[in-house]
């Protein structure tokens, strides 16, 4: 088929022509697909039938769409059912089981009561926290937390929040909290995956110096720092408007007013786009060299310490050996160093 510019598909009125309805929704609806894809992955792993996965993978990927976390101590965890008037908050223990729902005022009680009696140990030195993007769960992060829990004398642990039931405000203020309840943690280090990485900038963009003076480096993959092309065909449509909640509503249908919002970090940070390097992509929808989601000129963010473009699609970069190598790499030493793309490893 042949490729269209970014300004043709603009022109073309997406109602009238469904034949670019199914793979723009597909491409919005990636993340979510690739949930379930990754837990039948971990079930076979683990000795498990790809059925049990699958399953499991649907029922996280519903529940990380609709709880956030308050607290990440470790592996444990406590949650609030995001956008929640009546502030629903459960305990998670470092199996993912819940062990404690209540009010979150009762949650918080009893989380605090666990740590003074030492079932909950206290996290302290360095600290990696791991943010994933739209629609996803925390399970999507478990392939890169493996990869650096085996290289980083650090903690790494994961920030869960329910994309599509708040905007990245409350979001960014979830993670407030949960940085503030790591009191012993001399240093964090953050990676972002996707909309991962806007939540960090915009929980930038409401801290205190205090508050961000202990971050010590930042990995973006895929990060949207531009805006989405993708979104921006997304909002041409109505249907596919319509569908879109919470953060991911704000990147579709308000951009320019949470650009605006959104903080360029101080401390030392690099990005990974994905991309070809054939100034093509993987997708037809997108206009140059693109991962299929994010293009990779909407990556890049001035004062970027290190920019690397690796071949591989958007929702399989934390599964990719390079990837993984590169994020240990800079989280370690601030550059990428020496991961490169070589002949013959195109993803097709």
């Amino acid at each position: 088929m042949a490729r269209l510019s970014l300004r043709l598909q603009r022109r073309i009125h997406l109602a009238g022509h469904r034949w670019l309805l199914l793979p723009l929704a597909l491409g919005l609806l990636a993340p979510q697909l690739n949930a379930a894809e990754n837990a039948a992955t971990f079930a076979e792993q683990a000795g498990g039938s790809w059925i049990d996965g699958l399953f499991s993978g649907v029922r996280a990927a519903a529940e990380g769409l609709e709880w956030s976390d308050e607290r990440v101590v470790g592996d444990w965890r406590l949650q609030r059912r995001a956008g929640d008037d009546d502030a629903v908050a459960r305990i998670l223990d470092p199996a993912d089981q819940v062990i404690e729902t209540g009010s979150l005022q009762a949650c918080l009680t009893q989380f605090s009561r666990l740590e003074r009696g030492g079932t909950i140990p206290a996290v302290t030195g360095e600290a990696v926290l791991l943010l994933h993007g739209l629609g996803e769960s925390r399970r999507s992060m478990r392939p890169l937390v493996k990869h650096l829990q085996a290289g980083l004398d650090a903690t790494v642990m994961t920030f869960g929040y329910a994309s599509p039931r708040a905007g990245l405000a409350d979001h960014a203020s979830s993670l407030a909290r949960v940085l503030a309840g790591l009191p012993q943690v001399t240093g964090v280090s953050f990676v972002g995956h996707s909309m991962g990485n806007l939540v960090v900038r915009r929980w930038l963009g409401m801290a205190d110096p205090g508050d961000t003076s202990r971050i010590r480096r930042m990995v973006m993959l895929g990060p949207p720092n531009q805006g989405s092309d993708l979104a921006r065909l997304a909002a041409g449509n109505s249907l596919l408007a319509s569908l879109a909640a919470g953060a991911g509503r704000e990147l579709v249908l308000h951009w320019e007013t949470i650009a605006r919002q959104l903080q360029t970090p101080e401390f030392e940070y690099g990005i990974i786009g994905g991309g070809k390097g054939d100034g093509r992509g993987y997708t037809v929808l997108l206009e140059g060299d693109d991962d299929a989601i994010v293009r990779v000129a909407e990556t890049r963010l001035d004062g970027a310490h290190d920019f690397l473009v690796l071949p591989v699609r958007h929702s399989r970069m934390m599964r990719h050996p390079d990837v993984q190598a590169a994020t240990l790499q800079f989280l370690r030493e601030g550059r990428f160093g020496s991961t490169i793309r070589t002949e013959g490893e195109q993803e097709r």
